[in-house]
């Protein structure tokens, strides 16, 4: 997984922490999150707030 797989990375996140509101999570909980998926495979550091932000409203849809 690369940061752009945002969907991916949303369902996964979805997957891994079934019972938070993604609209509650911090920008850094996010990142740490993200970079600790199984599959992440991608620049720890290119996890911009961008993508961030991009990824926290997929989540929120996966949520849905």
């Amino acid at each position: 997984m690369k940061w752009t797989d945002v969907t991916e990375i949303a369902e996964a996140l979805y997957e891994q922490y079934p019972d938070v509101d993604p609209g509650t999570v911090r920008f850094v909980d996010l990142h740490n999150w993200v970079v600790e998926l199984e599959g992440f495979d991608d620049d720890r550091t290119r996890g911009g707030e961008r993508v961030l932000e991009a990824i926290q409203a997929a989540w929120i849809d996966e949520a849905r």
